[in-house]
């Protein structure tokens, strides 16, 4: 009975080394059994053991029941995240978990250009990167989270800071909206907001103006001259003639053709800065910093005229006078030679 015994405990002994063995190769050393590197996609809402599951057919890990036994014995309080990974060396178990607690996905480019309005963004959005163009502008109807530096905002345009993003490739349309605000809200600072206070502009109207400064040129030098020339004609009452405000209610009612016409200029709407004084009725794109800047800080001049010398360029004016002299030497002449 004793020598039973005494094998049974040695058959025990071999065994809990065997088990002890493969469970050290399996869950504490590295491990890959996929050549180069693998992705894989983990939707939300997916089970330990539907991760673990998905993990073994992808080779990532050498056991499923390991997998799940260590988790539920160590990691049971930890939430793994859903989304892209990308597995290109081999890892054990305990660093493929941490891997996924700390959501380390694959993440993509988005790069948002200044001077884009909400529609643009919206398709391009959708043609570039599959993000749903009717849940971005439904997205973009969400004020609440710019009520507190616009409580007048209709919807979000000129508040989608323009940059470039990294995202998860399951990133919504309303998380890339909110992302792209509080972008916009930590960049607009504190000091910007008493600046414009400063000079008499609530943040709105400055956000307002900085869109029509980037309308209106490329060029950093240039914004704090036209800039300049938007505040003079303000302080005197004078009409803005902005046309990209006029072109941006006409891409908005889907009527614009490329081109201001004649007949366009006598629109019937608030955006029409030629007929109506003051700013318009509120953003016509999203501003980079630099136009905010100018907005808030513009040249001391006295211009009040600026015409289009080339595609980066303009030539500023004072006088009425000189203002015509410019448009029939940059504008007149050279539609009449082309």
């Amino acid at each position: 009975m004793k020598k039973i015994i005494i094998f049974l405990l040695v058959i025990l002994l071999l065994i809990s080394v065997v088990v002890g063995l493969d469970v050290y190769h399996k869950v504490f050393k590295p491990y890959q059994g996929y050549s180069g590197s693998i992705t894989v996609l983990l939707k939300k809402g997916s089970s330990v053991s539907a991760i673990g599951k998905l993990l073994y057919q992808k080779k990532i890990i050498p056991s499923y029941t390991y997998f799940s036994i260590y988790y539920r014995l160590f990691f049971s309080s930890i939430k793994l995240k859903s989304g892209e990974y990308r597995f290109e060396k081999p890892m054990n178990m305990k660093q493929i978990i941490d891997k996924l607690e700390l959501g380390k996905v694959i993440l993509y480019k988005i790069t948002i250009k200044e001077g884009m309005t909400i529609k643009e963004t919206a398709e391009f959005l959708e043609h570039d990167h599959q993000i749903d163009s009717r849940d971005f502008l439904k997205a973009c109807q969400d004020t609440g989270i710019i009520a507190n530096i616009d409580p007048k905002a209709k919807d979000l345009e000129g508040y989608l800071y323009p940059d470039t993003y990294l995202v998860p490739q399951q990133t919504t349309a309303p998380e890339l909206v909110r992302l792209m605000v509080t972008k916009f809200k930590n960049n607009f600072s504190y000091t910007m907001s008493w600046q414009a206070m400063d000079i008499k502009f609530s943040s709105r109207d400055i956000m307002i103006l900085a869109s029509l400064i980037e309308k209106e040129t490329s060029s950093r030098e240039e914004r704090f001259l036209i800039s300049s020339v938007f505040h003079n004609r303000l302080r005197l009452g004078m009409a803005l003639a902005c046309d990209p405000s006029i072109a941006f209610i006409l891409k908005k009612e889907n009527r614009y053709t490329g081109k201001l016409r004649w007949k366009d200029l006598k629109i019937k709407s608030r955006y029409n800065t030629r007929l109506y004084r003051g700013l318009p009725p509120g953003p016509i794109c999203s501003p980079g910093i630099a136009s905010i800047e100018a907005a808030l800080y513009p040249e001391n001049t006295k211009y009040l005229y600026f015409v289009a010398k080339d595609l980066k360029t303009h030539y500023f004016s004072k006088t009425l006078k000189e203002h015509n002299w410019a448009v029939r030497k940059y504008i007149i002449n050279r539609e009449r030679f082309k």
